[in-house]
């Protein structure tokens, strides 16, 4: 149990009782015992501090502004200067003091414990180099660490005749405004530290605050309160009380300011210390006489100064450096003595806990020579991290997914692939900006996928492609029709623009599973640590988890590889001339009656098909009047698509039409229905007239175009019908192949 600060002396000592009493105990602390125990806790002190234990061993914390006289005091309580003020030690980082009452040291010995080692450095005489050690080591790590403050504290031993056994933390002084430049968040970085310091339940609290200072404008008073309500655990220091005493005249004045007027409570007793203003260079004989002096002035002050003194009896324990040296020493001889128990167990804990981790090691390596006991290690540890993959795709979160998960910008950026090729508009998938890991971030990129596909249409295609398909074939006689050349278009631009994006979502499906290797070792580590158990002991074994790594990727490598093949057939396929996917349901039912008149244009046509391709207004109405028998008569039914609503076209039955084998160019190009055969192709020709037939035999107008068309030119019905088939594809395609194909690729094996 922590002992709060002294608050009353015993009625019945006196003032040289007291002194007495504060003398024998001095001498108590002095003792063999009191020093063995001291040293072994400056060496576990040490040692925590060189492995970044946290032992709950009673320590002093030193906390207070800038100015209010922290360094002074350290100086004070070891005997000698070492210009630590100059240096503004305490302002960066940490400074454990500890200090060694040695009375062989009649010139004091300091040694630094080297950083990340508990050992110590040679002994350091001079005091400039004191000061300049501090100050290099506190640049060094703020510059390794890029901050302007660090928790990680400089240890110093001081072995002196005339300095106490004591250990004090120096913490870095309180600030309003960071100095010229450090960054502006450097106050309140202070004060975060060294609220950190001043924590542990186990620390005495050690606040200074100059005597200029009024109770109730405390700027720190409140900071300590925060950290020890109560001051319990805190021991009030008014340093340079000596500037306070020309204020008094009267015992009343300065017994109501001795008691803080019960701003700090009735239990709780500050210490009032002067010490020497003289800065010069003095001997160490001539520093310890001048702070015996200061405490002498300030109390024959008091006795002979103030008019009717002030009360003794109830103050003087608490006036001078001297008591506060003789009180902190005590205190904290008292604390050793009472966590003793407790760290003799924790201490034993920790040993016991180190040599089970030994045998546990040792047991490992001798088993490095039992081929057979490695292998089943190494078998379970595999099927450990296999089973946290599953879990993984099936749906978890944990580990904790705003650590572990990504977004879609990051998933982008860190698998190198970018944007989806082809795709100008930015692809943003529902919960885009989750970080998501395993199965929800695989579906998550099927989606992405499923979005990049759809916001492709089919490119525009030039009139020299549609007249190349189209016409070369017309000229052999193969009679494919507008519907096969707009097919022929359609499937050309599905591989082309499709295939890319296949590529694409493989590689960022494989990115996805890829991550999952490092996200099950953690899980599967956290699940050891929670139950207690180990599935295949394989620490250490760096050969082993780098095998282990690289098969685990050449899976995710060979699957990405086969579904890119898949896919790549499931393309191959559907974009056939011979697939009659669209032929036999979409390519009837999604694309309208046009689409279906030219797909039985196509079917009816043997001979060779000519049309206007040629971007061209309305013709004449003398050329509209031509040919008035090949024109079919109108028909206002309505066709019903679906998918597409209602809308009237003209329906053709093949018995109530006579249609030429080249369509005039005054005859609309929606609804052809050609009838070949050698008697309708003699008839059609014997009923031209000469004029029309030269034009046909000439290459004139009607074969390549003279500016004039129907009402609607087979160019325009080629690209919509092309786009119309592109639309099918991807869909058939997106819905129905590689979905299905993608997970069952990836995620079975």
């Amino acid at each position: 149990t922590a002992t709060p600060t002294p608050t009353k002396t015993p009625v019945d000592k006196s003032r040289g009782s007291h002194s007495h009493h504060q003398a024998d105990d001095s001498s108590s602390y002095d003792s063999s015992s009191s020093r063995s125990r001291f040293e072994a806790y400056n060496r576990l002190q040490a040692m925590a501090v060189a492995f970044g234990e946290k032992l709950p061993i009673p320590e002093i914390v030193a906390l207070g502004g800038q100015s209010d006289g922290k360094s002074s005091l350290l100086e004070a309580l070891l005997g000698f200067r070492f210009n630590v003020r100059e240096v503004e030690m305490g302002t960066r980082r940490p400074l454990i003091l500890q200090m060694v009452h040695d009375p062989s040291a009649l010139e004091p010995r300091c040694r630094f414990q080297e950083e990340d080692s508990e050992e110590y450095g040679s002994p350091v005489v001079s005091a400039s180099t004191i000061a300049d050690v501090i100050k290099s080591r506190t640049e060094a790590l703020l510059k390794k660490t890029k901050t302007s403050v660090s928790p990680k504290p400089i240890v110093m031993r001081a072995e002196f005749a005339h300095c106490p056994n004591l250990t004090i933390i120096d913490t870095p002084g309180f600030v309003l405004k960071a100095k010229k430049g450090e960054p502006e968040n450097t106050p309140q970085e202070i004060l975060s530290m060294v609220k950190s310091l001043a924590s542990p339940p186990h620390r005495i609290l050690l606040f200074l605050q100059q005597s200029s200072v009024e109770w109730c404008s405390s700027l720190w008073l409140d900071s300590i309160r925060e950290i020890d309500p109560t001051f319990r655990r805190t021991v009030i220091v008014v340093s340079k009380f000596d500037n306070r005493l020309k204020e008094f005249s009267d015992r009343w004045e300065v017994d109501r300011y001795l008691s803080t007027s019960g701003y700090l409570g009735e239990t709780t007793r500050p210490f009032f210390v002067a010490l020497p203003k003289d800065r010069s260079t003095v001997s160490n004989d001539e520093f310890r006489r001048q702070i015996s002096q200061v405490d002498s002035e300030v109390l024959g002050h008091l006795h002979d100064g103030i008019k009717g003194g002030y009360d003794e009896e109830k103050f003087k324990p608490y006036i001078g450096f001297c008591s506060l040296r003789e009180y902190l020493e005590s205190e904290l001889q008292k604390r050793y003595k009472e966590a003793a128990p407790a760290t003799l167990a924790l201490l034993e804990q920790r040993c016991s806990e180190v040599n089970i981790e030994l045998e546990r090691l040792d047991s490992k390596i001798q088993a490095t020579s039992d081929v057979s006991h490695l292998r089943k290690s190494a078998m379970m540890h595999a099927a450990s991290i296999s089973n946290q993959v599953g879990v993984l795709i099936d749906g978890a979160a944990d580990p904790a997914p705003e650590q572990w998960g990504k977004t879609t910008e990051e998933e982008r950026s860190e698998s190198g692939i970018g944007s989806w090729p082809g795709v100008t508009v930015d692809i943003k998938p529902a919960n885009a900006i989750l970080r998501l890991y395993g199965g929800a971030a695989f579906e998550r990129v099927m989606h992405e996928f499923r979005c990049a596909a759809y916001s492709i249409e089919c490119p525009p295609v030039s009139r020299e492609k549609v007249a190349n398909i189209l016409l070369a074939h017309a000229g052999r006689g193969g009679g494919r029709g507008v519907a096969e050349a707009a097919a022929e278009i359609a499937r050309t631009a599905a591989r082309s623009w499709l295939a890319p994006l296949l590529d694409t979502a493989c590689d960022r499906l494989a990115f996805v599973l890829g991550n999952l290797f490092d996200i099950a070792i953690e899980r599967n580590r956290s699940r050891e640590s929670e139950y207690g158990r180990k599935t295949g002991d394989m620490e250490g074994y760096v050969g082993f988890h780098a095998a282990l790594r690289h098969a685990y990727n050449s899976i995710i490598k060979d699957l990405a590889k086969q579904c890119k093949q898949l896919v790549r057939h499931h393309l191959d396929s559907v974009t056939s001339p011979y697939s009659q996917v669209f032929y036999e349901n979409d390519f009837h039912g999604s694309f309208g009656s046009s689409a279906n008149s030219y797909f039985r244009h196509n079917q009816a046509s043997a001979g060779s098909i000519w049309f206007e391709l040629s971007d061209c207004e309305q013709v004449s109405h003398d050329e509209r009047m031509r040919d008035q028998e090949n024109i079919p008569p109108e028909n206002n039914a309505r066709q019903k698509t679906p998918g597409k609503g209602t809308e009237a076209r003209d329906v053709h039955r093949e018995s109530q039409m006579t249609v030429p084998e080249t369509p005039s160019p005054d005859q609309p190009c929606d609804g052809v229905k050609v009838d070949v055969g050698p008697r309708k192709r003699i008839a059609r020709i014997g009923n031209r007239n000469p004029e029309q037939l030269m034009k046909v035999h000439n290459g004139g107008s009607l074969l390549f175009g003279n500016g004039d068309c129907g009402s609607r030119s087979a160019y325009t019905e080629i690209c919509s019908l092309a786009a119309q088939h592109f639309a099918g594809i991807r869909e058939v395609l997106v819905e129905r192949s590689v979905t299905s194909t993608l997970n069952s690729g990836f995620l079975t094996p």
